[in-house]
């Protein structure tokens, strides 16, 4: 994928996964890497969208999670537990 730039930020996703759910929606499950003068750094990102009619994808809400391992295991603990 083309990296996204935002203010001197590239954004490249390294790899995603997604699952759809309801009627025309999906959440994607993603590792991105932003990139700037000052260095890279790598974070998960948790977003939810949806299909338009034209069948592409819009983006309605994103979570970015360091890419910390205590951080990781936490949120995936929580999400089994709760």
């Amino acid at each position: 994928m083309e990296p996204e730039t935002r203010a001197n930020v590239k954004f490249e996703t390294v790899s995603s996964e997604k699952v759809d759910f309801g009627r025309n929606n999906f959440l994607e499950v993603a590792r991105k890497r932003a990139i700037t003068d000052d260095g890279e750094n790598e974070f998960i990102s948790v977003s939810r969208g949806y299909y338009r009619s034209d069948g592409s994808e819009r983006f309605k809400r994103s979570l970015t999670i360091p890419d910390e391992k205590e951080v990781r295991e936490f949120v995936a603990e929580k999400i089994k537990t709760i």
